[in-house]
């Protein structure tokens, strides 16, 4: 089967091998007599408009084309097409299938183990944020509706919670969110109030969707685009923090490595960056560990229906770790605040 749909894109396929760890869609690496390129089935349990997710890819795509090649500093992967010059494979099942060009001696790191390195994803999400300040973002469809809409996964958690029980063991979960969800709406409303503006977001970008040279250790990419869309910079910059700032040891939050990180993203936004969007850093910092957190959980209470997972008791971990984090970030409000301040 996997042979048959790699063929669409390419003749003579000599092997298909898993790729990456991704915990949406099937990612595979494929090789034929000439070179390799990555073979993806887009989830539609979780996309459920695979053809908008292309749709999208091939606005940013073209966007980032149109600049002069000395201004971009990350390689976006290439849409491949099917020998047919289509852009996407649908099979008997209606799944859709892409191909992406693999960026040769490359490697996604899991944990963030030098500054150099935060150094570097800082500057890669600021210079993708600045590639396309200029894109309109009316023109991508929303591919994942409420996707980083916190009062909306507040809203499905109390939904879910009416049709659950929640056991002594994940009580801390419930605990948690009853203490802390009234900072779900703190980026919503200062959009709604015009404080904060829609531009194009990655929508996902953790440490190991950056791609680094294997030999000289330097970001040469930013992958996994399916959620793109038009969204606010703060989940982004909240949700990179995130990733980058959890020191899975001890569960706590790294001021160090936030400084280096957001001191080069800020350098690269400057230029567009308003007062309000320097104000709310902080609370997108907050908020996202809080927001996965919330999402990891209700996923657990309705049967790990979302996320894949290797137990039934995996989202519930998820959870209880990005919660954590979120209350080392509350510990650490002053501290976050000064360094924002200083930075600006």
């Amino acid at each position: 089967m996997l042979f048959f749909i790699a063929q669409q894109f390419a003749d003579t396929i000599t092997d298909i091998i898993p790729l990456g760890n991704g915990l949406i869609n099937d990612t595979f690496l494929v090789s034929n007599t000439e070179t390799c390129f990555v073979l993806q089935r887009i989830n539609a349990q979780v996309f459920p408009a695979p053809e908008q997710i292309m749709t999208n890819m091939l606005h940013l795509n073209r966007h980032i084309g149109q600049k002069s090649s000395e201004s971009i500093k990350l390689q976006i992967p290439d849409i491949l097409k099917t020998l047919t010059e289509q852009d996407f494979f649908r099979d008997d099942n209606g799944d859709i299938w892409r191909a992406l060009s693999f960026i040769d001696n490359s490697e996604s790191l899991e944990t963030l183990n030098s500054l150099d390195i935060a150094a570097q994803v800082g500057f890669a999400l600021g210079h993708f944020h600045g590639l396309v300040s200029d894109l309109n973002p009316e023109l991508l469809h929303d591919t994942l509706p409420s996707f980083h809409i916190a009062p909306d996964y507040l809203r499905q958690y109390h939904h879910v919670l009416m049709e659950t029980t929640a056991f002594p063991e994940n009580a801390f979960c419930a605990d948690f969110i009853a203490q802390y969800q009234h900072f779900t709406d703190d980026l919503e409303t200062a959009k709604q109030q015009g404080l904060l503006a829609l531009r194009v977001i990655h929508g996902d970008p953790k440490l190991n969707n950056f791609l680094f040279d294997k030999h000289s250790q330097q970001i040469i990419s930013l992958i996994d685009l399916d959620t793109i869309k038009s969204g606010l910079v703060h989940y982004d910059i909240g949700d990179c923090l995130r990733s980058c700032c959890h020191d899975k040891e001890t569960g706590e939050f790294d001021l160090e490595i936030c400084a280096v990180l957001l001191e080069q993203y800020l350098n690269e936004v400057e230029a567009f960056f308003s007062a309000d969007d320097y104000d709310y850093l902080y609370p997108a910092i907050r908020l996202l560990p809080f927001e996965l957190g919330l999402r990891f959980y209700t996923d657990y209470l309705q049967g790990n229906c979302y996320f894949k997972v290797s137990d039934d008791q995996q989202n519930l971990h998820r959870a209880i770790a990005q919660f954590k984090l979120c209350a080392s970030i509350v510990k650490q409000e002053a501290d976050i605040k000064q360094l924002i301040a200083r930075l600006t």
